[in-house]
């Protein structure tokens, strides 16, 4: 028999591997189908090679790195207010994801010992903050790597983030733009999750997972008041980081978030 799901294979046949996907607004609501779900109903899909790697990555990393979760509350206001301002006039706009990189590495840079990587018999202390974006893409996940951060000003990290994004959704990203990050950031806030964990990328020994930026009730100078509010939480490899340094990382990530100026000192 044929019914509606042939008809619409048949017309959108033959597919590229991997699409371009345009990303989403943030606070937009989910399409009712994704491309990757859409008409997968009693299907059997055999492994792509990316989802193959994918799950065999992860498996190894979850099974072998002890994992631990730390969580911390963030007061987003100043942060957003000064990308307002930063992005008056400007054309294109600096992205947030540019902020937050930029400022993951400032703290990685007051934390040295986050921005490593097991290799057994030793632990390799990495001489700079390579960090990895995830980016979805309809066949899996892949995760560009802005190299050097704590050297780079916003506009560079967010020129690196808007050109290694377009190429990983056209896939088009070379293995040395998307393997050896030290250390990952995986931003669901798009689609209106508000927390997660996430599981360790390897190399590298953490992983900050960061939900949607929210208007929450907080208590300051014993009264009620409305703050924008990111939940972040840190994934770390136990061989690697204790909990104490997660925690003084979370921390120091924490205070530059709400004092955005501070990573300019």
């Amino acid at each position: 028999r044929i019914i509606a799901r042939d008809v619409e294979q048949a017309h959108a046949a033959p597919a590229p591997a991997m699409a371009a996907v345009a990303p989403r607004p943030a606070g937009s609501a989910p399409a009712a189908a994704t491309p990757q779900s859409r008409g997968l109903r009693g299907d059997r899909v055999p492994l792509s090679k990316m989802r193959s790697i994918i799950a065999t990555r992860l498996h190894q990393s979850y099974s072998q790195a002890p994992h631990y979760f730390v969580r911390v509350a963030i007061e987003m206001d100043r942060l957003l207010d000064l990308r307002k301002q930063l992005n008056a006039g400007r054309d294109p706009a600096l992205s947030l994801n540019a902020f937050i990189v930029k400022l993951a590495a400032a703290a990685l840079e007051r934390n040295p010992g986050i921005n490593a990587s097991w290799e057994g018999d030793a632990i390799q202390y990495l001489p700079h903050a390579d960090i990895g974006l995830a980016v979805a893409l309809p066949g899996g996940l892949i995760t560009p790597v802005i190299r050097a951060c704590e050297a780079k000003g916003l506009e560079a990290i967010d020129q690196d983030v808007g050109h290694l994004v377009a190429k990983a959704r056209a896939g088009g990203l070379l293995p040395e733009e998307y393997t050896g990050a030290s250390f990952t950031i995986s931003n669901l806030g798009s689609y209106g999750v508000e927390e997660f964990t996430a599981i360790i990328n390897p190399p590298g020994s953490a992983i900050l997972a960061l939900g949607a930026v929210t208007a929450e009730p907080v208590v300051r100078d014993g009264a009620v008041v409305v703050r924008r509010i990111l939940h972040a939480t840190l994934s770390s490899d136990h061989r690697v980081i204790d909990g104490a340094l997660a925690a003084a990382f979370l921390a120091d990530f924490k205070a530059l978030c709400e004092e955005p100026a501070r990573a300019l000192l």
